[in-house]
């Protein structure tokens, strides 16, 4: 597999580091779907991981907590832990699985407790700045494509053992 070289301002998922690194997001990060803003936030995490584009992760004080609900589903990840999932109800619009979150993440990444992420590919829209993101192919890691970033990207088929 080939990779693309970055240049700035670009970034090479290629870069990112295993196991992943967070850090805070310079840029507003917002979610809608159904016409509601399910979230808005200047204090979302960017968690970057060899070959993803970066998941984001943001504080449940800045999102519309009253339109989700935690479900059953469940899934482990090696470095964060047990993820629990959310289902979204924007009027009689019901998405399931739209979020994760980790309620007890494992050190380091306990900053994470309880911020969620979103798949980009299950709610309307989602955006880094003012910029509409693209949703990483497949529907398991949800990561967010910007225009910045260079891959390729795990996530299609055949990408998953990268």
């Amino acid at each position: 597999m080939h990779h693309t070289e970055a240049g700035p301002p670009q970034e090479s998922v290629w870069d990112y580091p295993r196991p992943p690194r967070f850090e805070l997001s310079p840029y507003r990060v917002r979610v809608e779907s159904g016409g509601e803003t399910i979230a808005d936030t200047r204090r979302a995490f960017r968690l970057l991981e060899t070959s993803h584009p970066p998941t984001y992760y943001i504080p449940p004080e800045d999102v519309r907590l009253d339109l989700l609900e935690s479900n059953r589903r469940r899934s482990f990840c090696e470095f964060k832990g047990d993820a629990g999932y959310w289902d979204l109800t924007v009027g009689t619009q019901l998405s399931r699985d739209v979020a994760w979150s980790y309620a007890a993440p494992s050190t380091p990444y306990s900053p994470l407790a309880n911020y969620l992420a979103f798949y980009p590919s299950r709610v309307d829209a989602c955006f880094v700045g003012d910029e509409r993101v693209q949703a990483q192919p497949g529907d398991f890691y949800g990561g967010w494509i910007t225009a910045n970033l260079v891959g390729p990207f795990k996530g299609r088929p055949g990408t998953r053992h990268w």
